[in-house]
């Protein structure tokens, strides 16, 4: 069987699953297109935001610079870690529709049985098969998400502890 005819026969869940998918994983391929870069633009990225914070340096204590350091640097980790939470959220609502596909799966086979009784159980067996192909799907889409956050939030911290310690380097 194809997996058009898998999504298909998935019914209206499987279509809002495919959705969600290929939203989640463009997100997580920018995002480690742009972790990369970042990485390797790290000194760079550093001595830009130093920049600001050595003019002051003649004004400031060094608690204090080391707290301004620490929130520009924290207001740039937040726009680097935008999108994340919606590969999250995908990671975490996908069984959850993929378990909503199950019981619709469900309710349509015991609709069918109610209706024609057990005599055509290729019937009964669509609501079934439904119910099963969902719950696969929510499952397909869910872990590689789940994976993708992790391993994402991973390089956003390397890149923010790389950060941190070059433009300390620059500014005390």
């Amino acid at each position: 069987m194809r997996l058009y005819e898998y999504i298909q026969q998935g019914g209206p869940i499987m279509y809002l699953l495919l959705v969600i998918n290929i939203v989640g994983w463009a997100i997580m391929l920018s995002k480690f297109y742009f972790l990369t870069v970042e990485m390797k633009m790290a000194e760079k990225t550093s001595s830009e935001l130093s920049e600001d914070l050595n003019k002051m340096k003649s004004e400031l204590d060094t608690a204090s610079l080391i707290e301004l350091t620490k929130q520009q640097l924290a207001s740039y980790i937040v726009k680097a870690e935008k999108g994340l939470n919606t590969v999250k959220i995908i990671a975490s609502i996908s069984p959850l529709l993929g378990l909503l596909g199950t019981v619709i799966g469900v309710l349509t086979a015991f609709h069918v049985m109610s209706e024609t009784g057990l005599s055509n159980p290729s019937s009964f067996a669509k609501g079934i098969s439904m119910a099963l192909i969902t719950t696969v799907g929510g499952m397909i889409v869910a872990i590689p998400h789940f994976v993708g956050h992790n391993y994402l939030l991973g390089l956003l911290d390397k890149l923010e502890t790389a950060l941190e310690k070059k433009i300390m380097e620059k500014v005390l």
